[in-house]
Order: C-alpha cells, then sequence, then structure tokens
C-alpha cells in the first residue's frame, strides 16, 4: 500500500516551518503538524491482493471504475484540488464483455444501500455523451443517486474491509474520516489492477489540522507534502513551494517548488506580482427554486453581473447539471431562439439519460439525466471618456473605441432553466420532499498543453462533462456562495394513502352507476321504445 499526503496551506503568510516537525524513532517514526490551516488530500494505492477477497472479486467485474462523491456543504477550492462535481453519488463505469447486467445493481444495493434505484445496469445507468471523437477520457455508462453522507457506506466498508486488517483501530479512525471529507473518489481499471482512494477535506475546525501521522510498517513509506500555491508566470500551469517528506526513507522535511499544467483551474484575479500570493476571483455563484415550484419549477443561476468578463476571447461559460430521474428536462423547449434568449442561454449542448416527457417516476427506469447548458453573458457597456468624444458621431467621425470605455453592467445577472417534475408514486403523507442538486459552474477555454495535462499528479478526470470538450480545454471553475448548502429542496404532492380511501370507493361508485346507467339504456330504455314502436304499428294494420 502506498499512501501520499497533501496539505495545501490557505494562507501562505500565516504558515511556518515550525509548525512541522519529524519524530525519527527508529521503531515508528512520525510526521506532526500544529495548527496548519489548509487543505487535505489523503491518497491510498492498493493492489487487489491487499483487499478482502469479495471486494477484490467485485472489482475484476469491470474494465474500470471510478467512484465519485462529493458534499453538499461548499469548500475552498484552493488549487490543485479545484474541479467539481454536483452533490452526490456518481459513478463512471465501463463493463468488461463477461460482466452480469445485473452485477452492477447487485454491488450497489450490497455496498452503498438497497433503497437506490437500480434494476439493471442497461436499464438503469445512463449512456455516457462523447461528443468530441478525439477525447476519450470517459467510461461507457453513468449512474448518479443524491447521497447525503457516507455514514452507511462507511459502516459497512468498516466491517467489510476494517474488520480483516491488521491495524483495525486505524483503519476504522482512517474509514471514519472519510465519511467527513469534502469529497471522495476511488478509481479502478482492470489494466493497473490498483484502487486509488483519495479524500479531500476543506480543513478541520478553526484550529487547523493537528495530525500525527505514524508510519504503517518498518518498510513502508508515506510521502507528505505541505505545500503553497503561489503565482505563475504561466497561465496554463500551477506552481507549488513547500515542504515534502517520505516518512520511513528520508525523514527530513525539504524545501522544494515545481509547476505543472492543470486541466482545473479556479478563477483567479490577475496578479500584478509574482511574488504575491494568487487571489480568488470574485465571482460567485448561487441557486435557487422560483417560488412557488408547483410541478414545473424554475431552476435559477444568480451571479454578479460586473464580474462576469471572460477570463480570456476563447472562454464560455456553462453549467452542467445532473438531475434525480424525478426531475427532467423538456429538450424541445430549448431549440427556440427566443425561449433561450429570455432566459439567458446560449444553447443546450448536450442532453442524456431520463428524457421521456410523459412516464411518471416510477416507470422510469433510468436513475437520471445530464444536461449541458451554455450560458449568455453580459455585453459590457461603452461609455464616453468626455464631453468631445461623445459628440465626435455628430461630425462625423468614425466611433473611435480610445473615446470610450468598456464598463460591466452592474446588479444580479439571473439564468434560469426550465425543469419538470415527474408524478411520484404515493405515501403515507401528503408531500415528499425530494433534492435539487446544484449546478457545476465553469468557463470552459482553450489551453495549448492539453497532451500534457495527465503529467498533473493531482489531475482529477472521470467528471461527466469532460468528454463534451475537447482534450485542449481547460476549466475554470466559478465558487458557490459560501454559507449555504449546494442542494434544493421541493415539496412535491402525491397521493395520500392514508386518506385515498374514499378515492377508491368514491371511484368504484361512480364506475358502478355509469355500469348501470350503461345497461338502462341499452336493455330498459330500448326495450320500452321498442313495445311503443310496435304498438303502433299494430294501430295502423288494424285501421
Amino acid at each position: 500500500m502506498k499512501q501520499r499526503i497533501t496539505y495545501i496551506v490557505k494562507n501562505p503568510e500565516s504558515f511556518t516551518p515550525s509548525q512541522i516537525s519529524v519524530q525519527n524513532d527508529a521503531q515508528r517514526p512520525s510526521f506532526t503538524l500544529t495548527n496548519v490551516d489548509a487543505v487535505k488530500e489523503h491518497r491510498l494505492t492498493l493492489g487487489l491482493d491487499e483487499l478482502p477477497k469479495e471486494i477484490s472479486k467485485l472489482l475484476q467485474q469491470w474494465h474500470e471504475l471510478h467512484i465519485r462523491w462529493a458534499s453538499d456543504r461548499p469548500y475552498a477550492a484552493i488549487p490543485p484540488f479545484t474541479s467539481r462535481v454536483s452533490p452526490g453519488l456518481h459513478l463512471f463505469f465501463t463493463p468488461l464483455p463477461s460482466t452480469p447486467d445485473d452485477a452492477f445493481c447487485a454491488a450497489l444495493h450490497s455496498f452503498v444501500s438497497p433503497g437506490l434505484k437500480c434494476a439493471s445496469m442497461g436499464e438503469t445507468a445512463i449512456k455516457m455523451p462523447v461528443l468530441s471523437e478525439r477525447f476519450r477520457m470517459s467510461a461507457s455508462w453513468q449512474y448518479y443517486a443524491y447521497l447525503e453522507d457516507m455514514e452507511a457506506v462507511g459502516r459497512l466498508l468498516r466491517g467489510k474491509v476494517c474488520g480483516e486488517a491488521e491495524g483495525k483501530g486505524a483503519c476504522e479512525d482512517w474509514v471514519r474520516r472519510v465519511g467527513e471529507a469534502s469529497y471522495v473518489d476511488v478509481d479502478y481499471d482492470t489494466i493497473s489492477r490498483t484502487v486509488v482512494v483519495t479524500a479531500v477535506w476543506d480543513s478541520d475546525g478553526e484550529e487547523g489540522w493537528n495530525d500525527t501521522i505514524l508510519l504503517p510498517s518498518p518498510d513502508a513509506t508515506v510521502e507528505i507534502g505541505v505545500l503553497n500555491h503561489e503565482s505563475n508566470a504561466d497561465a496554463e500551469d500551477i506552481q507549488f513551494g513547500g515542504f515534502l517528506t517520505v516518512l520511513g526513507q528520508d525523514d527530513r522535511p525539504k524545501a522544494t517548488r515545481f509547476q505543472t499544467p492543470t486541466r482545473h483551474y479556479p478563477l483567479l484575479l490577475p496578479s500584478t506580482s509574482a511574488s504575491e500570493p494568487p487571489t480568488l476571483h470574485p465571482l460567485t455563484y448561487t441557486t435557487s427554486l422560483n417560488q412557488p415550484t408547483g410541478l414545473h419549477p424554475t431552476l435559477t443561476l444568480t451571479l454578479p453581473a460586473q464580474h462576469l468578463t471572460p477570463p480570456s476571447r476563447t472562454c464560455k461559460l456553462h453549467a452542467h447539471l445532473t438531475l434525480p430521474s424525478y426531475l427532467f428536462i423538456d429538450k424541445y423547449q430549448f431549440t427556440d431562439p427566443l425561449f433561450l434568449a429570455s432566459h439567458k442561454l446560449a444553447s443546450l449542448r448536450s442532453l442524456s439519460g431520463a428524457t421521456d416527457l410523459e412516464a411518471p417516476d416510477w416507470v422510469v427506469q433510468q436513475c437520471a439525466s445530464a444536461a449541458l447548458f451554455e450560458l449568455v453573458v453580459p455585453e459590457p457597456e461603452r461609455i464616453p471618456l468626455g464631453p468631445i468624444a461623445s459628440r465626435l458621431p455628430e461630425y462625423g467621425y468614425v466611433d473611435d473605441l480610445a473615446s470610450y470605455k468598456e464598463v460591466m453592467p452592474t446588479g444580479d445577472w439571473n439564468v434560469s432553466i426550465s425543469l419538470h417534475l415527474r408524478y411520484l408514486p404515493a405515501a403515507t403523507r401528503s408531500h415528499e420532499r425530494v433534492p435539487v442538486p446544484w449546478s457545476v459552474v465553469f468557463w470552459a477555454c482553450r489551453a495549448d498543453a492539453g497532451a500534457q495535462h495527465p503529467s498533473n499528479p493531482f489531475d482529477r478526470t472521470h467528471l461527466g462533462y469532460e468528454g463534451l470538450f475537447g482534450p485542449k480545454t481547460r476549466f475554470m471553475h466559478v465558487e458557490p456562495s459560501n454559507g449555504t448548502h449546494m442542494v434544493e429542496w421541493i415539496d412535491v404532492p402525491v397521493l395520500d394513502t392514508r386518506r385515498a380511501g374514499w378515492v377508491e370507493g368514491g371511484t368504484v361508485g361512480v364506475v358502478v352507476l355509469a355500469f348501470l346507467g350503461l345497461c338502462w339504456v341499452l336493455f330498459g330504455g330500448n326495450g320500452n321504445g321498442r313495445r311503443r314502436e310496435e304498438g303502433k304499428g299494430q294501430g295502423k294494420k288494424t285501421q
């Protein structure tokens, strides 16, 4: 087993080398941090022979399997931990030709939750769209379910994984901490036959991290880095400086500085000095639902208009939504240019998954749908620089750009996306509360170093939307607003089975009355009519 632990310091000015220390114990060396305010990543790399047989056998049924779970709590997007997915559980996978169709759902119900919606792999999973044929970093299928926390999964793993481990207590403590992470990734592919588990935490309270990392065994090593993000002249690279330690090999922290290309990058303010630390751009977004929601809710993305300047001319603003099966998008609405313009949308670039417009939720087999929208951004206003410049057109002068300045409009820029709710199954209550996860908002820009992205040791792929762009695409993520949970809730009216008795009885009564009325028309009324007609005919014959 290999371990790599990385701390990215949030405020480099508040960090000093005295906050880290290494104990060179011959039996069990350790690394200690004291009050370090940082984002932490803990990555484990395990071979199949290091896992319990049940889990090892399960993984060998897939050509590749990528699990992405994200909390609904906002977290600091400090490079290189910048990429995002919608809150909930995302699974991206490619089965082997010999994989049974029911293997996916059986594993999902056994290791995650038996209540998750899953009938079979072919019916429930979403076929992954790949719009760029040159970009193949995407699995074949996707599954999504809103999973608020990892407690149930953690309890299961503590029993299946930690129960057979030598350091059971340390294993259970690590699994418990993973349940508190901002996001968790699990990656497996049949070529390397290794499992990579990555957990990222935003912080550890107001005091920061107070960790003591012990060497798990005499022949093991643990790579530890305490780094900070530095300014860099190359706009497509990120640069770090700090200290690196390989616990169990060379216990002395060594100063280091390195830079690497990155596919996912935070939105930063232009730096005026190479010595100043990078500063996050003030652009953020919030998500809300127009009230009352009804059965046709409108999802509204709110961004400050004055900060919606593209980072470069090649950048386009996008929003990627992953919706549970009880919500769907009517793609025909988004083919009307007037409708798109009124909602500040440029286009619906991609839509996959459960898109049936009429079916109720209990009929829809697919787990979710995914949509990618390109958003419209406000145009800057051109303001004359003086009274002379404002009168230039009166004298026939050509509009001179040097005589004007461009100013972005102020206020909120609201982008609205029309959604539709499916009818939900009857329940023992009048309303069902369902979650609507926030979308991921980012600028998609052209990059020149696309082929070098895999060299980034922190690179994160298989997020559901990279395959919708070319290989030389750079994603600059917009931060969600702090202090809110990245999920909205809708109270959907459903049939209350506690009060449905009169509905059933009334329906039966109406059917019976209708049947009796029909019988009267067919047999009773028509028979009297025939007798009257026969009586008239007999009277005519007598005359």
